[in-house]
């Protein structure tokens, strides 16, 4: 029966495995990142490390409490879940609403306070010197000499592209959360028609 119990524990099974996966993919792309020296950042790896570690902790919660329509457990992973949807739809309408001059103010605070390794990668990988102008960094224009390119012109439609994809990736997952506490919500308050009629808390 569509909206009765099994299809509700099933569903929230089902999304579970999906933020699993959605884990582990974090967690493989990071490493085949630093592996293949795509990304030499360490706080960088460490963060989508971290993120994918965080998904499958709560994932796991939420498998485990709806395998075993565990009261407590369905509780926590919902409240986790709710705090998660709001944060990250939050986010990203931030990053689907802001315009190119804030795009801009950002891009050169995060060139600002990144590390000269991430620096180097960016370089590396577009083929540009410094943020605003290539005298920022003389030494990448000698490693470089056809990288006569500030990374701002460069990375302009990169930076546009990622606000958009960011955002609209974020928006889709925070609707998965915010589905993951509406089935959650009905899954705790429905009985087991297999179960003890005493055992519902």
């Amino acid at each position: 029966m569509c909206g009765g119990f099994k299809f509700s524990k099933n569903a929230l099974i089902a999304l579970n495995i999906l933020y699993i996966l959605v884990g582990f993919i974090l967690i493989g792309v990071a490493t085949y990142g630093k592996a293949a020296n795509l990304v030499t950042s360490l706080p960088i790896i460490g963060g989508i490390v971290a993120c994918g570690i965080f998904l499958l902790v709560i994932a796991i919660m939420g498998l485990i409490g709806a395998v075993k329509h565990h009261q407590v457990l369905l509780f926590f992973y919902m409240v986790v879940l709710f705090i998660l949807f709001v944060i990250q739809f939050a986010i990203a309408c931030a990053c689907l609403a802001v315009n190119s001059d804030t795009q801009k103010t950002l891009a050169a605070a995060g060139w600002d306070n990144a590390d000269n390794a991430t620096r180097e990668d960016v370089q590396n990988a577009f083929q540009c010197c410094g943020f605003r102008n290539i005298t920022e960094d003389e030494s990448c224009t000698q490693k470089c000499p056809l990288c006569n390119i500030p990374c701002e012109s460069k990375l302009e439609t990169m930076i546009n592209y990622g606000f958009r994809v960011s955002g609209g990736i974020g928006l889709f997952f925070s609707f998965t959360e915010f589905v993951g506490v509406w089935l959650t919500v009905r899954y705790r308050n429905q009985k087991d028609p297999k179960g003890h009629p005493g055992a519902f808390l």
